[in-house]
C-alpha cells in the first residue's frame, strides 16, 4: 500500500469514527450511558405496531429487545435488566458494570399495553426535586423515565423566561417583572397561580441558563420521543394588572398567606391577545408542544365572579389557536377542575390526571371524600400516584392497595376514557419501590399480588444476591410503612420526631400531614434489623447500601419517637434523673442519624445546598440560590407564610447537616429548658421562626460526598441504638 493510500485509509477511519457515535440510535446512546459498550452486548430492533410493546428475545447468542418505538424499547431494557440481567436502575444508581456477555432470555417474552399516556412530574417536583439541577442530572432523569416507559413529561423550565419577555412586551420594566416571577425554589408555586415574586429576584444569567437547559431538555425528549408537558396559558397576570394594563381581572384571593396574581377575566378582549403573545413568544424559543398544562384557581383560588365556561372555553380557544392538535392537561386536585370549566369542552381535548388516585381519587365510582360521580365528564384521564409530599424524607406506601385500585379502575364505567398512568409525586429519590411499581402496571395486564412481585423486585434490586433476610426485611416492611390501609389519607410518610418543633405534644412535623397510627415501629425496626444481619453476608452493590441506610435511618427514627414519649412522660411524673436520660438518649440518636445519613450523598443537605451553589456565576448569585435551597426545606416562606400560612417545614428533609445543625439545637434548647422547669424555672416562649431564619442566612459548607462507609456505619448505628 502506498503512503497516500495509507493516509487516506487513515483518514477515512478517523472520520467514520465520530460518524458511528453520530448515527447510533438514541436508544443506543442510552445504553452506553448506563455502562460503556452496553449497546454491543444487548441488541435493539424498532418493529411496526399499533400498540405499544416491548419484546425480549435472542439472536444470535445475544439477547435482543424490540419495540414499536424507543421509550417501548427502553423499557424492554429495563425489564431486561432487572428481571434477567439482576441490574436495577434507580435514582441512587444510574450506571451500572455490565458482565462482558449478558445472560440470555430464557423464553421470548413479549409485553403490550393500551395505556396511551405514561406521565411523569408534578409541578412541585420541579422545585422540591430539581429546582438547581444541571444538564448532566437532568439527562439521568431522561433516561430513567424512557426506561420507566414515561412518554409525557411536565416540563416547566424555561417557562420564566416566557414571562419576563412577555411582561416586557406588555410594559413592564425588567425589575418590575422579577418582581412576578418566583426564584428557583419556588417556581412550582407561581406557575400553579399561588404566589408572585418569592424566593426572586432573579439574574440575567438565571433566564440566559433556564432557555439553554430547556432547549436541551427538549432536544433530548423529542431524541427519545418523550412528549412535553408544557405550562400554557390559563388567564394568570400579575396582581397590579387592573391598575397598571386597565384589564378586566378577578382577585383569587390568597394562599398560605401569599397574594395570588390576579385572574384575567375571559370576557376580557385582551385574554386573546396576552395568550397569544404568550404562546407566541413560547414558541419563538422553544417550538410547539403537543400539551399543555393549565391549572387555574388552583388549591382554593376564589372563583368568585368568574365565569367558569366562559374560562374554559378561553383557556382551551387560545391553546387550540397555537396549535389545533393540543391536549389541555389538568391537575385533578380538590374541587380543580371545576365541572362548570370543563364539561362544556370536546372530549379528546383534555387529559384530567387524577393526581391522588391511591388515595382521594376522583375518577368516579369508589367512596373516596373526593369523589366526582360522574367521573372527568367524558373527558380521558389518568390513574395518578402522588404518594410524596414535600419531598419528605421516609418509608411509606400502599403497595397491594395501589395495584388493587388500578386495576379496579380499568374493570370500571370509567375504563373506556382511563388513558394513562401517572407519577405525579412532590418529590423524587425516595421510595422507589413505589415507583417501581406504578410504573410496571402498564405493561402487566393481569392483577397481581404484592408478595410475588416483591420477591422479583428484590432479586433485581440487589444483583440477583440469594439471602432470605432481604426479603424477610421486605415482607416486614410490606406489611407495615409499606402497608397503609385504603382509607388511610396522611399526606406522605410517617414524619420523624428528629425534625418536630420540640413541643410536649409532638405529633406531625409539618401543618396537614394527617399522621395515623397504623403499623408497628417494631416491624420496622426488625425488618433493619434484617438488614444489618444481611450486610454481614453478602457483598452490597450501590442500591443495598441505599437502602440499607434509608431503612436504619427509618428504625432509627421509630425508636426516637418512642423515646420522645419517655421524656414526656418523665417529665410529667416529675421524674428529673429519667427525664435526663432520655434526652441525653434522644439527642444522641439526632445526632447519631446525622452521622448515619452522612454516609449517602442522597441524603445530605450539602448536595443540594452545592447544586445551587453551582449554578451561579457571582458570589452574590450563588448565596442567592444557596438562601433558596435554605429556606424552602425549613420555613419555606416569610413569617406569615410559615407560622400563620402553616408552610413552616412543609419540605422538611431528615438529611445531615440539616439534623446536626438546625434541628439538633432546637431540641436540645428546649429539653435544657425543660429541665430546668422542673426546678422552678418558668419555660421561655421560644421563636422557632428567629432562630430558624437564622439558619437560612448562614453560609457556612456542608460536605456533598459519601462521609464513611454506610455499611460498616449502618451496623454501628444500629447497635449502639437496639443492641
Amino acid at each position: 500500500m502506498t503512503i497516500r493510500l495509507k493516509i487516506l485509509s487513515i483518514v477515512l477511519l478517523a472520520l467514520a469514527m465520530p460518524l458511528r457515535t453520530w448515527a447510533a440510535t438514541p436508544v443506543e446512546q442510552l445504553l452506553e450511558r448506563i455502562d460503556k459498550g452496553a449497546s454491543r452486548k444487548l441488541q435493539t430492533e424498532t418493529v411496526k405496531s399499533d400498540s405499544d410493546f416491548f419484546e425480549l428475545d435472542n439472536r444470535g447468542g445475544r439477547p435482543i429487545v424490540r419495540g414499536n418505538n424507543y421509550v417501548s424499547i427502553a423499557s424492554g431494557i429495563n425489564w431486561y435488566l432487572k428481571y434477567t440481567a439482576g441490574v436495577h436502575l434507580s435514582w441512587n444508581s444510574m450506571h451500572a458494570k455490565l458482565p462482558s456477555t449478558l445472560p440470555l432470555v430464557a423464553r421470548r417474552e413479549r409485553h403490550t399495553t393500551d395505556i396511551k399516556y405514561r406521565y411523569y412530574l408534578n409541578y412541585c417536583t420541579h422545585s422540591y426535586s430539581m429546582a438547581f439541577w444541571d444538564w448532566q442530572r437532568w439527562q439521568q432523569e431522561l433516561d430513567w423515565m424512557a426506561l420507566h416507559g414515561i412518554n409525557l413529561c411536565l416540563d416547566i423550565v424555561g417557562t420564566d423566561v416566557v414571562w419576563r419577555n412577555v411582561l416586557l412586551k406588555l410594559g413592564y420594566s425588567k425589575e418590575e417583572a422579577n418582581g412576578f416571577i418566583a426564584g428557583p425554589a419556588f417556581q412550582a408555586w407561581w406557575l400553579m397561580n399561588n404566589i408572585e415574586g418569592w424566593g426572586g429576584p432573579n439574574s440575567d444569567h438565571w433566564y440566559r441558563q433556564r432557555e439553554q437547559l430547556q432547549k436541551q431538555i427538549l432536544k433530548r425528549m423529542n431524541e427519545l420521543g418523550i412528549h412535553a408537558c408544557l405550562p400554557g396559558y390559563s388567564g394568570m397576570v400579575p396582581h397590579d394588572a387592573r391598575e397598571r394594563l386597565h384589564l378586566d381581572v378577578a382577585d383569587p384571593g390568597m394562599w398560605c398567606g401569599y397574594k395570588r396574581p390576579a385572574f384575567l377575566q375571559p370576557t376580557d378582549r385582551n385574554f386573546s391577545r396576552i395568550a397569544a403573545l404568550y404562546y407566541k413568544e413560547q414558541q419563538r424559543l422553544y417550538g410547539k408542544a403537543d400539551f399543555y398544562s393549565m391549572d387555574p384557581f388552583h388549591e382554593g383560588g376564589n372563583v368568585e365572579g368568574v365565569d367558569l365556561r366562559s374560562a374554559g372555553n378561553a383557556i382551551m380557544g387560545a391553546m387550540m389557536k397555537a396549535n389545533p392538535e393540543a391536549v389541555w392537561v389538568v391537575q385533578a386536585w380538590g374541587a380543580c377542575p371545576y365541572p362548570d370549566m370543563i364539561k362544556g369542552l370536546d372530549s379528546g381535548d383534555m387529559l384530567v390526571l387524577d393526581l391522588y388516585s391511591e388515595s382521594r381519587p376522583q375518577w368516579g365510582d369508589t367512596e373516596s371524600t373526593w369523589c366526582r360521580k360522574d367521573g372527568f365528564n367524558g373527558h380521558d384521564w389518568a390513574f395518578c400516584m402522588l404518594l410524596n409530599y414535600g419531598g419528605n424524607v421516609g418509608l411509606f406506601g400502599k403497595i397491594q392497595h395501589v395495584v388493587d385500585e388500578y386495576y379496579k379502575a380499568r374493570q370500571s364505567l370509567f375504563a373506556t376514557t382511563m388513558k394513562g398512568v401517572g407519577l405525579t409525586m412532590e418529590g423524587i429519590e425516595n421510595n422507589p419501590v413505589m415507583y417501581e411499581l406504578v410504573s410496571e402496571l402498564p405493561w402487566r395486564k393481569d392483577k397481581f399480588l404484592w408478595n410475588k412481585w416483591l420477591d422479583g423486585y428484590v432479586e433485581a434490586r440487589y444483583g440477583n444476591v440469594r439471602n432470605q433476610k432481604l426479603h424477610f426485611a421486605w415482607q416486614r416492611l410490606a406489611r407495615s410503612v409499606y402497608g397503609a390501609p385504603a382509607a388511610s389519607v396522611e399526606q406522605g410518610c410517617h414524619e420523624s420526631v428528629l425534625c418536630a418543633r420540640p413541643s410536649l405534644k409532638v405529633w406531625q412535623v409539618s401543618t396537614w400531614s394527617e399522621m395515623e397510627d397504623f403499623y408497628s415501629p417494631h416491624d420496622v425496626i426488625e425488618a433493619a434489623r434484617l438488614m444489618v444481619d444481611a450486610s454481614r453476608e453478602i457483598e452490597a452493590n450501590d442500591n443495598f447500601r441505599y437502602d440499607l441506610v434509608d431503612i436504619t435511618r427509618q428504625a432509627i427514627a421509630e425508636q426516637a419517637r418512642l423515646v420522645y414519649d419517655e421524656i414526656v412522660a418523665a417529665y410529667k411524673a416529675r421524674d428529673r434523673k429519667t427525664l435526663a436520660y432520655t434526652s441525653r438518649r434522644f439527642l444522641d440518636m439526632l445526632l447519631l442519624q446525622d452521622s448515619l445519613l452522612a454516609t449517602m450523598p442522597d441524603f445530605m443537605v450539602g448536595r443540594w445546598i452545592a447544586s445551587a451553589r453551582a449554578l451561579g456565576t457571582t458570589k452574590a448569585e450563588s448565596d442567592h440560590y444557596e438562601w433558596n435551597a435554605r429556606v424552602q426545606i425549613t420555613t419555606w416562606g416569610n413569617r406569615q407564610a410559615a407560622e400563620v400560612g402553616g408552610l413552616r417545614e412543609y419540605a422538611h428533609k431528615e438529611w445531615s447537616g440539616v439534623l446536626r445543625d438546625f434541628y439538633y439545637p432546637r431540641w436540645r434548647r428546649y429539653l435544657d429548658a425543660l429541665a430546668e422547669s422542673l426546678d422552678g424555672k418558668p419555660m421561655p416562649k421560644f421563636d422557632f421562626y428567629a432562630s430558624d431564619e437564622k439558619w437560612t442566612l448562614q453560609r457556612n459548607m456542608y460536605p456533598s460526598v459519601a462521609q464513611g462507609d454506610p455499611v460498616a456505619v449502618a451496623q454501628e448505628a444500629f447497635a449502639r441504638v437496639f443492641e
